[in-house]
């Protein structure tokens, strides 16, 4: 009997998923074994620099599992979890009931989820440049493709409108608004917020809103961009990963607008998360105690991000050639380094981390021109840390 010796070949959408935040780390393993020590700024997990979830969510989680709430949980989640995100909705100005609330394994899942429900092959779904890199990684594997439109760093990383109104075409389903946003920290003025809106109602198309970093602004939390208007066609996104520091549970929720017109999307997305089962069950008890409970952690962390925010503004601002956008939000900033000719931001970024140790990602992961010279910095390690980061980066000579 023959035997085939050849490698099992891999499915082509695979070559089309990216995922620069995580990719970049294989070259960091290598700086690693070769000696360096590499100071991680790619990832935005909290828990890494010393910002602990807080006591009364674990004990939520941890009497879920002793009272033996260990099974599969209803598809769209446990009841009160849902009626927690409704209420929670409602105190902020939304009005939406939780038969329109579904629990997801980390915003991440909720995403994957409507754009599965919603966009079919060869079709588009406009996103910022740069971006998370989540939405064109889910893109590539369902076979639609995103459309990027610009966000200009020279205006607060405010979106063009006019870039955006030309990037529309009959294939267009969606308009991903990342609001705080990751990775740049910008935050949208309302007026921004209901030109998209009216874009979006003006062409037919599903915003979704990633609120993610809502509770993140330095001056204090961001309302739902549904609150200016209740009938748009909009499914919000949130979580405990950020704002209530626990990013490994992966407890997320989305609420799907009231209008009509959504319903038959809410129907489907329904039915891709009856595929999967459900979210991890004890953690949905968490959703319950985060949005009910005690929240005073947050006035904290906002504190200690806006002195790492200033931090960093100031200290990269004063590197040659680099400039950055003073992040409002978040824990990113999306600094610009001017580039040597022929080179991209690939290259610093390498060039960065083998030199120093300092991980830092490549702003074309992002969806950024490779020659614009952008990269993503986590800044949640200390203000002493930092300090020490930007020491060593002033002092790189890039060539």
């Amino acid at each position: 009997m023959s035997t085939v010796t050849s490698a099992i070949r891999t499915a082509q959408r695979v070559d089309r998923f990216t995922y620069a935040i995580r990719n970049i780390v294989t070259e960091a393993r290598k700086v690693e074994a070769a000696g360096t020590k590499v100071r991680y700024l790619n990832i935005g997990d909290p828990n890494q620099f010393g910002f602990l979830t807080p006591p009364h969510l674990i004990e939520a989680v941890t009497r879920a599992m002793r009272d033996g709430h260990n099974g599969y949980t209803a598809s769209p989640g446990i009841v009160e979890a849902r009626e927690a995100v409704a209420a929670d909705f409602g105190r902020r100005g939304v009005e939406v009931g939780p038969d329109r609330v579904l629990i997801t394994s980390g915003t991440s899942e909720g995403i994957e989820l409507a754009l599965t429900a919603i966009v079919d092959e060869g079709e588009e779904v406009l996103v910022p440049s740069p971006t998370y890199p989540l939405y064109t990684a889910v893109l590539a594997k369902i076979g639609a493709s995103p459309v990027y439109y610009r966000t200009d760093h020279t205006n607060a990383w405010l979106p063009d409108l006019d870039h955006l109104r030309r990037a529309i075409t009959p294939k267009t389903r969606a308009l991903v608004v990342i609001d705080p946003n990751n990775p740049t920290g910008a935050i949208y003025p309302d007026d921004m917020r209901r030109s998209l809106i009216e874009l979006a109602d003006e062409h037919g198309l599903v915003i979704l809103a990633d609120e993610v970093y809502g509770d993140l602004a330095y001056d204090g939390p961001v309302p739902p961009m549904a609150r200016l208007a209740p009938e748009a066609p909009i499914i919000s996104y949130s979580s405990l990963s950020k704002a209530y520091l626990a990013p490994g549970w992966r407890a997320g929720w989305m609420a799907v607008g009231t209008t009509p017109r959504l319903d038959p999307a809410l129907a489907a997305i329904k039915k891709l998360a009856d595929g999967r089962l459900c979210s991890p069950g004890p953690m949905q008890y968490a959703v319950v105690a985060a949005l009910g409970g005690d929240r005073s952690h947050q006035d904290g962390f906002r504190r200690e991000l806006r002195l790492r925010a200033e931090l960093t503004a100031s200290r990269l601002n004063a590197i040659p050639g680099m400039s950055c956008v003073a992040p409002r939000g978040a824990f990113y900033a999306m600094p610009k380094m001017t580039l040597p000719p022929g080179k991209t931001d690939r290259d610093y970024v390498l060039g960065l981390l083998r030199a120093t140790g300092i991980l830092v990602v490549y702003g074309s992961g992002f969806g950024t021109d490779p020659t614009d010279g952008f990269f993503r910095v986590v800044f949640l390690a200390s203000p002493t840390e930092l300090g020490a980061i930007y020491d060593e980066m002033a002092a790189y000579q890039f060539a």
